[in-house]
C-alpha cells in the first residue's frame, strides 16, 4: 500500500533505530568528555605555568583551601538540610489525621514515594554544593584567621588588639553568615516537607500543626534567634569599622558618641533580649503552645525598633545636636589618629612656610642641585620622541608613558628617563607564524638625562641605538617580558626567531630563545591543554613546534606579580631597571585591609586616579573599600627570563607576615635584595597619592580644627592637562628647607577648597635610606598668596609677551603647543615653578622642548628658550657681589659637614703618619677644582655645571677623609690669592 500522506495525516514515529541511538550516545560521550578536558586544560596550565615561575607552594595552597572549604562547608550544609528534611518526614502524622486539604497532596507524595531517598540526597547534594562553591571563595578569610599576626596596637574603644578586627572579626562573620543560611534553608525545607505529609495545614479548624512540626519548627526558629543574639554581639564591635559620611569624609569609620552611648548599649541589651526569647522557642515543645515564643518574638522585634532605632535617634536629636562640638571631638579624635596610622602619615611632618617674592645669593646657594636637578624631560610627553628617534624597527614600541629613575654614583649620578623598545606586533604582518614563533621579544633599554635636551630641544641620550651602547655597559638587552607584550610566544626548539634587522646588511638577526621561562610542549597532552586554553587548534599539529619548544606568557609585569602573590595589591606602574647585566621590572606591592578600627575608608581606584591614568591605563584597585595599606613588598621580574621575586619591605607590616606565613618560602627578606637594585628603588606613586588624598583633610591632626572643617585641602586640576583630573604627583630632586642636601623625592601641591592659591607643598623621600619614606609638608602661611599650579598657569598665558611668542611658535596654526609638567619647588626661601614647554609642527610625529616657563614670586615670569635663561631671568639681582662660601655637603654616614676647600698656594694638612699620602694629595686637589668651577658655574648663572661641581666636591672631600682614615676633612691654610674674601674653614 502506498504511503499517506497530506495534511491531517500524522506520520506514526517509532523509537531511533540502534545505530542512531548509538550515535547520539557517542556524541554525547564526546561532549562530556570535551567538557571535562576542557575543564582539565584550564586546571593543568595554571599547574605547569606556576611550576615553571617556581611558586607551585602558591597553586597547591589556594586550591587545597578552596577544597578544604568546599569540602567541609559544602558537606556540613548538605548534612544539616538533609537532616532536617529526613527529621520532617519522619515527623510526619498518620494518613488519618490528615484533613481534606493535606489528602489532596496523595498524588504529589505517591509520586515523590519511589524516589524519596534519591530525592533527599539530590536535594542534599545540590544544596551543599552550592554553599560549598560560596566558601570557597573565603579562601583569603580563612588564610588570614588561621594565621593571624598580632598588630601590637588596640583599638580606642574595646581594647582589642586591631588583629582581632582585620583577621578574627572577618571570619566569625563568615561563620555566622553560613549558620544563618543553613537554618533558613532547613526551616524553608522542613516547613515544606512537614505540608507535603501534613504536620502543616494553612486552612481549616483545629491546630495548625503537628504535635512533631511544632517542635521541629520551634527547636530551628529558636537556633535562628540565639544566631541573631551572637549577631547583636559581634556588632557591638563592628561599630569600630563601621562605615558612613561625617564632615565630608565619604568612608568616616568607627564609632561616634551615638553609638558609643545609644546603639552600643543597645546591642548589648538586644543580646540578653534574643537570649531569652531563644529559650522561649526551646522550650515550645514542651509547653506545646507558641504563645511565650511568639511573644517574646515580638518583644525582641519591637526592643529593636525602640532601643535600636528609636532611642539612639532621641540621642542624636537631644544631647548630641544642641551641643555637638563637645560630644563629638574625643571620637573625632579617634578616628583622626586612627587613620594617620592607618595609613603611615602619622609622622609626616608640618612646617609653616612663607614663600618669599624674591631671592639673593646666600638664599640659592643650599638649592644649588634642586635646580641643577629640574627634570625639562617630560616622561608622559616625550614618548614620541623615544619612539621616533629610538624606535628603529616597526615591530618595537615604547609605552605611551616612560619612568624615571636615576643612573650613576657620585657627580654622574642623573636623574633619567627610560623606557624599553618592546614588542609591537601592530608593526608587522599578522599570522600566526609571525605573531607567535618570528617575532617574541624587544631589545634593549633607551635612556636620556632629564634635566638637558640638546640644541634642537631632542633628548640627549646615554643609552641608545640598535643594538643599545652607551652609559649601562653589557646587559641582556632582549625583552621577552614587558607592558605591551600580552600575546603567548612558543620558543626554543629549532625555531629561529628574529632577533633585529641589521642596518648595515638589511638582513635579519636570528636568535633562539636559551631562557629557562615557559613550559615544555614535549608531552602532546600538554599541546592539547594549551591548543584548548588558547583556543588554537595548529598547537596540536604545527611542525613549527619542535623538541624543546616552549610556551610562555602571561608575560606583562603585574600579570606575573598578581598571578604569583594573589594576596597583593598592585602599583600600576611598573619601571624598568638595567643591573647586573639584566634588565628587571620593578613592581610596588601592597598589603591591605578595610578591618582597621576608626581609621576612614578610601576606594583605591578613586584615590590614586588624576590626569595620566588614560595614558596608563591602569590604576590600583580591590574589590572594596579600604582602611589600611602598606608598601610592604618590592617585587621584581626579569625581562628575558621572567624569573618573579618578592622582597620583604616593609619588616613590620601584621599583614604580610600574616601572608608570609600563610604562603611560607615565596617573600624573600629584605637583606636578599641585590645592592645593585637598591639605588634604583623608590616611593611607589599609588601610596603616595593615596596619603595624599587622605592628607588633604588628616593634616589637621586637633579634632576641634578638624570638627569646624575650615582648612581642607584639594590637590588641584592639572593646569596642563585637558582631561580636568587631578595634577599627578613628580618625581623630582628637590631639597626641603629643613634638611641639608637635596635627594630624590615623589612631589605634590595642595590647595585650599576651592580656592586657586597655594595651601602646601608635600614631598616624599623617595630613594632608599633613613629617611625613606619621610613625608614632609611645607604649609604656607595665612597671607603668603603664593599661586597654586593653575594660578600660575593663568599667569603665565595672561602675560603680552608670552603671548605673542606662543603665537609665533603656533605659526598661525600650523604648530600644536604642548606643555609638559608643571614643577613646583622650594628654593631660596621662596616657591619657584618650571614647565617645560614642546612643539609639534604640522606633520611631525613628535614634539621637541623649544621653551621653558619660569615663574618665582609674584612677577617674575620668564618664557626662554633655555632653563639657564629662565632662570636667569627669574633670578636677576640675585648673583653674588663676592665669591660665595661653598654649601654645606653631607659626610660619611649623612652627618651634614662644611666643606673644606684646600688653598691653591698655601700647604695640605699633613695625614696622621705627617706625611700626605699621594691618594691625599689627589683629593685635595680634585676638591680645589671643584670648589673652583663652582665659583665659576654659580657666577655664570650655569646651576647644571654648579650643581655637578657641588657633586664632585662633596665625593672629593669624602675621598680625602678616607685617604686620612677617617679623620676630619683638611683645613685650608692659607686664603687663596685673588678671591676676595676669606677661605670657608671646617
Amino acid at each position: 500500500m502506498p504511503e499517506r500522506s497530506g495534511p491531517g495525516f500524522r506520520r506514526r514515529v517509532g523509537p531511533p533505530s540502534r545505530r542512531a541511538r548509538v550515535a547520539l550516545l557517542t556524541l554525547g560521550v564526546l561532549a562530556v568528555l570535551f567538557l571535562l578536558f576542557v575543564m582539565f586544560a584550564g586546571f593543568w596550565t595554571d599547574w605547569l605555568w606556576f611550576r615553571s615561575v617556581h611558586y607551585s607552594s602558591v597553586f597547591t595552597t589556594e586550591l587545597w583551601t578552596k577544597i578544604g572549604l568546599f569540602a567541609v562547608f559544602g558537606l556540613l550544609m548538605a548534612v544539616i538540610v538533609g537532616f532536617n528534611v529526613w527529621l520532617a518526614h519522619r515527623l510526619r502524622p498518620p494518613l488519618s489525621a490528615m484533613s481534606v486539604e493535606q489528602q489532596s497532596l496523595d498524588r504529589y507524595r505517591a509520586g515523590l514515594a519511589p524516589f524519596k531517598r534519591w530525592a533527599l540526597i539530590g536535594v542534599s547534594l545540590v544544596i551543599g554544593l552550592v554553599a560549598g562553591a560560596a566558601a570557597s571563595g573565603q579562601w583569603r578569610t580563612w588564610l588570614m584567621w588561621t594565621n593571624a599576626t598580632s598588630f601590637g596596637e588596640k583599638d580606642a574603644q574595646f581594647g582589642m588588639d586591631v588583629s582581632f578586627y582585620a583577621f578574627d572579626l572577618p571570619f566569625y562573620e563568615f561563620l555566622l553568615g553560613f549558620a544563618f543560611s543553613a537554618v533558613i534553608v532547613s526551616l524553608l525545607t522542613s516547613a515544606l516537607v512537614h505540608y507535603l505529609y501534613g504536620g502543616l495545614r494553612l486552612q481549616g479548624p483545629g491546630r495548625r500543626a503537628s504535635a512533631g512540626a511544632q517542635g521541629h519548627l520551634a527547636v530551628l526558629l529558636g537556633v535562628f534567634v540565639l544566631l541573631k543574639a551572637v549577631a547583636y554581639w559581634l556588632d557591638r564591635y563592628a561599630l569600630a569599622v563601621k562605615t558612613g559620611s561625617y564632615k565630608g569624609v565619604s568612608g568616616w569609620t568607627g564609632l561616634r558618641y551615638v553609638d558609643a552611648n545609644a546603639f552600643l548599649p543597645a546591642k548589648t541589651i538586644l543580646f540578653f533580649v534574643a537570649i531569652i526569647c531563644a529559650v522561649l522557642f526551646f522550650l515550645t515543645p514542651i509547653r506545646r503552645t507558641w504563645a511565650p515564643a511568639l511573644i517574646g518574638l515580638g518583644l525582641m522585634v519591637l526592643s529593636a525598633v525602640l532601643i535600636g532605632g528609636l532611642y539612639p535617634a532621641i540621642v542624636q536629636q537631644f544631647q548630641v545636636k544642641p551641643n555637638e562640638q563637645a560630644k563629638e571631638t574625643p571620637y573625632i579624635q579617634k578616628n583622626i589618629d586612627a587613620t594617620r596610622q592607618a595609613y603611615g602619615i602619622a609622622d609626616a611632618q608640618t612646617t609653616q612656610y612663607s614663600p618669599q617674592g624674591s631671592t639673593n645669593a646666600d638664599a640659592l646657594k643650599p638649592d644649588a642641585q634642586t635646580i641643577a636637578d629640574i627634570r625639562l624631560l617630560d616622561p608622559n610627553i616625550v614618548s614620541p620622541t623615544f619612539q621616533s628617534l629610538e624606535q628603529q624597527r616597526n615591530y618595537y614600541a615604547f609605552p605611551s608613558t616612560l619612568d624615571v629613575d636615576r643612573y650613576g654614583t657620585g657627580t654622574g649620578k642623573q636623574d633619567t628617563v627610560i623606557g624599553l623598545r618592546e614588542l609591537d606586533l601592530n608593526g608587522v604582518q599578522r599570522n600566526w607564524i609571525n605573531d607567535h614563533f618570528k617575532y617574541t621579544h624587544g631589545y634593549g633599554a633607551v635612556v636620556a638625562k632629564g634635566n638637558q635636551v640638546d640644541d634642537r630641544g631632542q633628548p640627549v641620550f646615554t643609552e641608545s641605538g640598535l643594538p643599545a651602547t652607551g652609559t649601562l655597559g653589557d646587559y641582556q638587552q632582549r625583552i621577552y617580558y614587558g607592558e605591551k607584550t600580552t600575546t603567548y610566544s612558543i620558543v626554543g626548539g629549532s625555531n629561529k626567531e628574529i632577533d633585529y634587522t641589521d642596518s648595515k646588511t638589511g638582513q635579519n638577526a636570528e636568535y633562539t630563545y636559551s631562557g629557562d621561562s615557559g613550559v615544555s610542549l614535549d608531552n602532546p597532552i600538554t599541546r592539547a591543554a594549551y591548543a584548548v586554553r588558547f583556543t588554537e587548534p595548529q598547537i596540536l599539529y604545527a611542525g613549527a613546534i619542535t623538541d624543546g619548544a616552549k610556551v610562555i606568557y602571561n608575560r606583562t609585569p603585574k600579570e606575573r606579580v598578581e598571578k604569583v602573590a594573589p594576596w597583593l595589591s598592585i602599583d600600576a606602574d611598573p619601571y624598568p631597571v638595567v643591573q647586573d647585566g639584566r634588565v628587571v621590572w620593578v613592581l610596588d606591592g601592597y598589603t591591605t585591609s578595610d578591618g582597621y578600627p576608626f581609621s576612614s575608608k578610601t576606594t583605591l581606584g578613586t584615590a590614586t586616579k588624576d590626569s595620566l591614568t588614560n595614558q596608563r591605563g591602569e590604576l590600583l584597585a580591590v574589590a572594596n573599600q579600604v582602611n589600611y595599606i602598606r608598601n610592604s613588598v618590592k617585587a621584581t621580574v626579569d625581562a628575558y627570563t621572567g624569573e618573579v621575586k618578592l622582597y620583604q619591605w616593609d619588616e613590620k607590616d601584621p599583614v604580610l607576615k600574616t601572608w608570609m606565613k600563610a604562603f611560607p618560602g615565596t617573600v624573600e627578606p629584605k637583606a636578599d635584595i641585590p645592592q645593585s637594585l637598591l639605588p634604583h628603588l623608590r616611593y611607589p606613586q599609588d601610596m603616595f597619592k593615596v596619603q595624599r588624598d587622605l592628607l588633604g583633610q588628616y593634616h589637621v591632626t586637633d579634632a576641634n580644627s578638624f570638627f569646624n572643617g575650615s582648612d581642607i585641602w584639594q590637590v588641584p586640576v592639572d593646569p596642563t592637562s585637558d582631561t580636568k583630573q587631578v595634577q599627578p604627583p613628580y618625581y623630582v630632586t628637590v631639597r626641603m628647607p629643613d634638611t641639608k642636601a637635596a635627594s630624590f623625592s615623589l612631589t605634590s601641591t595642595f590647595v585650599p577648597n576651592q580656592r586657586p592659591n597655594l595651601a602646601a607643598f608635600m614631598a616624599v623621600d623617595a630613594d632608599p635610606g633613613d629617611d625613606y619614606g619621610k613625608i614632609r609638608i611645607l604649609k604656607m602661611t595665612g597671607d603668603s598668596g603664593a599661586p597654586g599650579p593653575g594660578l600660575v598657569q593663568s599667569k603665565f598665558n595672561s602675560r603680552q609677551e608670552v603671548a605673542s611668542q606662543i603665537t609665533l611658535l603656533k605659526s598661525g596654526g600650523d604648530s600644536e603647543l604642548e606643555y609638559g609638567n608643571l614643577l613646583t619647588l622650594p628654593v631660596g626661601n621662596g616657591l619657584l615653578n618650571v614647565e617645560p614647554v614642546y612643539v609639534r609642527g604640522r606633520g611631525a610625529k613628535y614634539p621637541t622642548l623649544q621653551k621653558v616657563l619660569a615663574v618665582y614670586g609674584d612677577d617674575n615670569v620668564a618664557f626662554e628658550n633655555t632653563l639657564e635663561d629662565a632662570l636667569k631671568k627669574v633670578f636677576a639681582g640675585a648673583a653674588p657681589a663676592t665669591t660665595p662660601t661653598a654649601p654645606s655637603t653631607t659626610g660619611a654616614g649623612g652627618t651634614p659637614t662644611s666643606p673644606a676647600t684646600p688653598s691653591p698656594t698655601g700647604p695640605a694638612t699633613p695625614g696622621a703618619g705627617g706625611t700626605i699620602s699621594p691618594e691625599l694629595q689627589k683629593a685635595l686637589a680634585d676638591a680645589e677644582k671643584a670648589y673652583n668651577d663652582g665659583q665659576t658655574a654659580f657666577k655664570n648663572g650655569d646651576w647644571a655645571a654648579y650643581g655637578n661641581a657641588q657633586k664632585a666636591l662633596g665625593d672629593a672631600l669624602k675621598a680625602a677623609e678616607a685617604a686620612r682614615g677617617g679623620g676630619p676633612a683638611p683645613s685650608p691654610a692659607a686664603t687663596p690669592t685673588g678671591s676676595g674674601s676669606p677661605s670657608p674653614t671646617p
